[in-house]
């Protein structure tokens, strides 16, 4: 309790007493399950935390335990840059992959060992940690960014708040925020007594509820954590089990071994023994899992298999079958793109499959439609691929009804009646007409507005599509031309404040760097992470434009398909007049030299591998320091590497694969003088 007079430096000792007894509680009933003290003396703890807080809110740390049941109105979630990119896993539904991956990864490297855990059905966070104090939690987003979301994350009491013991001054885990099946049914209870829609699934209210502006109402939810990846520039081992079983003696909620909730294998026997033993296990659990996650468990040969553009080459996900169910199929509706492919998609009758009432589902092509035979009123059997999108296996022929019409795919685009075309080894039709189907305009401008693209804000799909009815814009081009009056004029729902924010967004787009203007163009097969190849190699949109198809297919990741992509839209009038227009607006078509430019070509034509921890430089740092000099960095040692640099605890394979081709290995220090020289 307070006392009457209590100084200042006596409230801070006492605060301290308190927190650092309440989170030891904290851990004790939530993480290890074996509390030792009561309910009420745990409450009376708090109070008087809160009270002597109250009395000097100066000594209030963001940490403190009291922030546990939420804090003040979150206005805005930030966005945030991942230092590391949130990669997703490469999904099988095949057990046969699975043995396919670890006999690939022992053919060229040697036996080795395996981490397999639970593959959690929740949502993915990254928890950033200084002097081992949370500082921040970002949601996964689009892989390269998040979302700051740190007053909600800081509610759910299996994330520890402070570390234990001696831990690195900086480091970030990984891991998944989830709902147990009883917390989401005692929140769908207490809905349905208060007359309110109820929840579908616990994995989509996980994601709604760290989306809620009011910490308060997150800490009600009963959200929970496992961590299961950890990134710092000083790790306890190189090896992923022995790291997560460090982060448990720190002080989260990590897989148990004594559970089997994570364990370790040396073949491919051990796996299957892993997964068969979820696949029944799983059903008695009180949070959802939907699959297995095989990762290489030595850090180095991670390292060394490297990354593919969405994933890491080291890991898989085994993913368990997904529930099935029949329904009828009352139509097929032709949906156009904004690339103009025509993707039909199956109306059936409402079922509930995974926790949703499913009424849609893709069919992907007109191959799929006829290796299905669909006809209109068949018996479908549907599931959701990945639990997330549903799509058509079956079709019960047996219970067809005579005179059943087969579903026929259109000769016209369903939208300007333009001729559909195929191309030769291609699975899908596309509409030709790209600069006047209004489908293909509209979703061609959603796509340009995106995050990952333009990043203009105030511009959702309901929203360019009526600035396209209301005739304001026919290309992304128009974008650049509209005026605060011309918004205004469209009447309710077009505020002072919502078209301001359109117009900022426009305007502040024109900063965007060239790789992402590049993305946000739309030229087909030209995704994201080939963009960014295409404009670091190229420099600019004329070179670009000017380039062959030789020339193209000579920049990684660009195959023969999208170097003629790439040569079709500069060929086409209509797409080289729009981005001149783009080119008048301010947009950036060339990169930056100061961002880009090597800082010396002393490494000029070098290809180097990184291996090891590095005493003054960090991995991400070392890497930074080759590429600004001109060199290469490469994942794997080869008769083409020039040189490793590595650090203390080299792996014993890249070391022997070093000697094995005759690499020079040289050490930190002479890495430097080589710069310095």
């Amino acid at each position: 309790m307070i006392f009457a007079g209590m100084d200042k430096a006596t409230a801070a000792r006492r605060i301290a007493q308190l927190s650092e007894e309440l989170e030891r509680h904290n851990h004790l009933y939530y993480v290890e399950a074996r509390p030792q003290i009561s309910d009420q003396d745990f409450d009376l703890r708090m109070k008087e935390l809160e009270r002597l807080e109250a009395e000097f809110p100066e000594l209030t740390s963001p940490n403190s335990p009291t922030k546990r049941v939420g804090g003040d109105l979150t206005k805005a979630f930030p966005t945030v840059v991942h230092r590391v990119p949130m990669l997703s896993l490469g999904n099988s539904y095949s057990r046969e992959e699975v043995a396919d991956f670890v006999h690939g990864i022992e053919k060229e490297h040697g036996r080795t060992r395996f981490t397999l855990e639970l593959k959690y059905d929740g949502v993915a966070i990254s928890l950033i940690y200084r002097n081992g104090e949370l500082v921040q939690g970002i949601t996964r987003g689009d892989g390269e960014k998040g979302e700051d979301i740190t007053a909600n994350v800081r509610t759910v009491r299996t994330i520890p708040l402070r570390l234990h013991g001696p831990v690195p001054e900086e480091l970030e885990v990984r891991g998944e925020i989830l709902m147990g099946r009883r917390a989401f049914e005692r929140l769908n209870t207490q809905r349905e007594q208060e007359g309110e829609e109820l929840f579908a699934n616990p994995r989509n209210t996980t994601a709604g509820t760290l989306k809620l502006q009011d910490p308060k109402v997150v800490a009600q939810r009963g959200l929970e954590n496992f961590v299961y990846f950890l990134i710092t520039d000083h790790l306890p081992t190189r090896s992923h089990y022995g790291n997560i079983l460090q982060c448990a003696r720190w002080g989260f909620r990590t897989p148990d071994p004594a559970k089997r909730f994570i364990a370790q294998a040396d073949s491919v026997e051990g796996i299957m023994a892993f997964i068969n033993h979820w696949d029944h296990a799983r059903h008695e659990l009180e949070f959802g899992t939907d699959g297995v996650v095989i990762k290489v468990d030595d850090l180095d040969l991670q390292e060394e298999l490297g990354m593919r553009a969405k994933s890491p080459r080291w890991a898989i996900a085994y993913k368990y079958p997904a529930e099935q169910k029949f329904t009828r199929l009352n139509g097929v509706e032709f949906n156009v793109g904004r690339t103009g492919a025509i993707t039909p998609v199956a109306l059936l009758e409402p079922v509930e499959l995974a926790g949703t009432v499913v009424k849609r589902a893709s069919i992907h092509n007109a191959d799929q439609i006829a290796k299905l035979d669909l006809h209109i009123g068949d018996l479908v059997r549907v599931e959701k691929g990945g639990e997330i999108i549903p799509k058509i296996t079956a079709v019960d022929v047996e219970r067809r009804e005579p005179g059943a019409l087969p579903v026929a795919y259109p000769a016209l685009c369903p939208a300007c009646g333009t001729p559909l075309v195929r191309d030769e080894g291609e699975a899908q039709h596309y509409c030709p007409n790209e600069h006047a189907c209004p489908p293909q305009i509209v979703r061609r401008i959603e796509h340009f507005v995106s995050r990952k693209a333009m990043d203009i804000g105030g511009l959702g799909g309901e929203t360019v599509e009526a600035l396209f009815q209301a005739g304001l814009v026919h290309d992304v081009a128009d974008l650049y031309d509209l005026r605060q009056e011309q918004l205004l004029a469209l009447g309710k729902g077009w505020g002072e404040r919502s078209t301001q924010l359109i117009i900022d967004g426009i305007a502040a787009s024109k900063a965007i760097p060239f790789e992402q203007v590049l993305f946000a163009l739309g030229i087909r097969h030209v995704g994201e992470t080939v963009a960014k190849k295409i404009a670091r190699a190229v420099g600019g949109i004329d070179r670009l434009a000017a380039m062959s198809v030789e020339e193209l297919t000579g920049i990684g990741e660009v195959g023969t398909v999208i170097a003629q992509s790439i040569r079709e839209f500069f060929g086409v009038e209509g797409n080289r007049r729009i981005v001149e227009r783009l080119r008048a607006a301010g947009l950036n078509f060339a990169l930056d030299p100061e961002k880009h430019a090597p800082r010396s070509e002393k490494l000029k034509g070098l290809s180097i591998v990184v291996s090891g921890v590095f005493e003054t430089f960090t991995r991400d740092g070392i890497k930074e320091s080759i590429e600004a000099n001109g060199g290469k960095v490469s994942g794997s040692i080869s008769r083409k590497t020039s040189f490793v640099v590595a650090g203390a605890d080299m792996g014993p394979a890249k070391r022997a694969k070093a000697d094995e081709l005759g690499v020079k290995v040289i050490d930190e220090n002479e890495f430097r003088r080589m710069l310095e020289g």
